[in-house]
């Protein structure tokens, strides 16, 4: 298995980002010794017989020879929505074969060519809905939020639409419109967007500090740079000489793994868990542990800000922190995405990504089956938002204004 960078990428993003971009932690490159296989190996060593094969070729030849409109794709076409149809059969939105156009805007992405409105994307109970909203991007400016419903795209509805067939429809060239329809929740009657497409500049962290001592680090999201960034940060704690820390990781879609390890190991001894890649019971687990940094002592007061648009490697970093007894959560539920996917090529213009593991934390939470819940909730109510108060974050500066 060959992975980029020489190394395990655990970063992907689904077709959106700048954006709409869907950050699963977890992402290979995975290579193919030989393309050819038998039935016999197709369904965990049960075979698969020609009589039952027989339909798929009944329909083909029915289709060619009944199908009322002159036939508008070829024999390839069909064959590659075959193929999407086996994918999609497993009932997993992430798992996605992609023909020659969406492999190449799939690769172009998690290089970094990234044009569209700037949300990340997701399916919960079989609905499309925003998981967060780029902070300064269009969709962040428009309005939209974590957990809004998407109804539909440019008159599309996408009712059993997948991530990225919604991302192919949402992402296009800067200074383009896109009409969104969204289902706010709370509130009945849907609200349609007409959103303008930009290069998305994606924000990683800022800090400041509160009253009363409190250190206060905004983390939006896990890319290649941010543990160097989060590196600065807390050296920017410690000589304050505070001793009391916010982590703000509301509405960060995650990003890479690696980020999220290495910001986890400066508050935890070495060989404590931050999370274990489960791959079921066919493959051993890999137990990802704390490298050790643990420059902080038993006098530091930590609380981390989390939301619906908390996903993937904030979810990852807010757990270890959470039942490692480093921190106590304050907010809303988190999402509840933590899945590995492996990009396999399938043909030189053509590619596979499936879901091979899930992720756990320390104690074991499946956190794409449940996410995380909060020490403290607290909902922000509409008239807290219109007045723009911030009630999660004075819970958490009351709380730690409240420590000895």
């Amino acid at each position: 298995m060959n992975n980029l960078d020489d190394k395990k990428l655990t970063y992907l993003r689904i077709g959106l980002p700048a954006i709409i971009f869907g950050l699963l932690i977890g992402f290979y490159i995975g290579q193919r010794n030989s393309s050819n296989h038998n039935f016999s190996s197709l369904t965990n060593g049960a075979p698969v017989t020609s009589q039952q094969f027989s339909p798929f070729w009944t329909v083909w030849q029915d289709l060619d020879q009944k199908y009322v409109a002159a036939a508008s794709t070829t024999a390839q076409d069909r064959i590659y929505g075959a193929i999407q149809g086996l994918a999609a059969s497993y009932g997993d939105p992430y798992t996605v074969f992609f023909p020659p156009v969406e492999s190449k805007m799939f690769q172009e992405d998690i290089t970094g060519n990234f044009e569209g409105v700037g949300m990340e994307i997701g399916i919960k109970n079989k609905q499309l809905l925003v998981i967060s909203p780029i902070k300064g991007s269009p969709a962040d400016k428009a309005g939209v939020k974590a957990g809004d419903f998407i109804l539909s795209i440019d008159g599309t509805s996408t009712a059993s639409m997948g991530t990225d067939t919604a991302v192919k429809l949402i992402r296009g060239p800067g200074g383009s419109k896109v009409k969104i329809s969204y289902l706010i929740q709370g509130i009945g009657k849907p609200v349609e967007k007409i959103l303008t497409r930009a290069v998305i500049n994606i924000p990683t962290l800022d800090t400041k500090t509160k009253p009363g001592g409190i250190f206060v680090i905004s983390l939006y999201s896990f890319t290649s740079e941010s543990p160097n960034l989060f590196r600065d940060a807390l050296r920017q704690f410690v000589l304050s000489g505070d001793h009391k820390l916010i982590l703000d990781l509301r509405g960060n879609p995650g990003g890479y793994l690696d980020a999220a390890w290495d910001m986890a190991s400066w508050f935890l001894p070495a060989g404590k868990v931050v999370v274990t890649e489960d791959f079921g019971k066919n493959h051993p687990q890999n137990i990802y542990r704390s490298k050790g940094y643990d420059i902080f002592n038993k006098n530091l007061d930590m609380i981390v800000l989390v939301d619906g648009g908390s996903a993937s490697a904030a979810e990852i970093l807010a757990g270890a922190l959470k039942e490692q007894g480093i921190a106590k959560l304050v907010g809303a539920k988190t999402f509840g995405k933590g899945s590995v996917q492996e990009l396999i090529p399938i043909t030189s213009d053509t590619s596979l990504k499936v879901t091979i593991a899930r992720w756990l934390t320390p104690n074991g939470h499946n956190l794409s089956h449940d996410g995380l819940d909060p020490d403290y909730a607290v909902e922000v109510g509409d008239k807290d938002a219109a007045a723009k108060i911030d009630s999660q974050m004075n819970k958490a500066v009351q709380l730690l204004t409240a420590q000895p």
